[in-house]
């Protein structure tokens, strides 16, 4: 599961691209953790235009990552859910405590 990142100016963007699945949800999770430990950023951008697939793995790595933002003071908002992706976290709730853009 490739995660692209970059920061500018405190603002970490994550581009998740893939299936985000339970084969891979674990490596996402690591390498969030890594990056927001490294830059503690003020916001994260997931941007998931590249995702093709996601099951409740995927609701576990945003609910995490919004932990791990909260934990360092910082916001974040998700961009660009692909449709099927959208309806597994519209199903779980999700856009009552991520920002979903």
């Amino acid at each position: 599961m490739p995660v692209t990142c970059r920061e500018d100016n405190r603002c970490l963007t994550a581009l998740v691209s893939g299936e985000l699945d339970h084969h891979g949800a674990r490596a996402v999770m690591n390498e969030l953790d890594q990056r927001i430990d490294q830059a503690q950023p003020r916001e994260l951008t997931l941007d998931l235009s590249g995702l093709t697939f996601t099951d409740s793995s995927g609701i576990a790595v945003l609910l995490r990552a919004h932990r791990r933002m909260t934990q360092v003071r910082g916001a974040m908002r998700v961009v660009s859910t692909p449709a099927q992706a959208g309806k597994v976290f519209r199903a779980a709730g999700l856009e009552r405590i991520i920002r979903f853009e």
